[in-house]
């Protein structure tokens, strides 16, 4: 599995660089503040919502702590999708939040 830092997601975000983030948390969990221009898919949805993400790009699977994001890029990954999960997750991410 690939993974990518916070520090680097941050410096991605932070140069305007088009990325495509999947926040795994719960609801709740992501309204206490996520990466902007995320989309929050709670991982019990991630099967559910396959035919919505486009193969053609490169996700980055968030979650609080590494743990359930890793889980779902394994799902992602076992369904033919270019993934990386952030390790550390939001726990870990010193960049701005919305």
């Amino acid at each position: 599995m690939k993974v990518i830092t916070t520090s680097e997601v941050e410096a991605l975000v932070k140069s305007n660089t088009p990325i495509h983030m999947i926040d795994v948390r719960e609801e709740e969990e992501a309204a206490e503040g996520m990466i902007p221009n995320a989309t929050n898919i709670p991982l019990g949805l991630i099967e559910d919502k396959l035919d919505e993400l486009d193969k053609s790009k490169e996700y980055i699977i968030i979650c609080r702590s590494g743990n359930r994001s890793s889980m779902a890029a394994a799902i992602l990954e076992n369904n033919g999708y270019n993934v990386r999960n952030m390790t550390g997750g939001m726990l870990h991410y010193k960049g701005k939040t919305v």
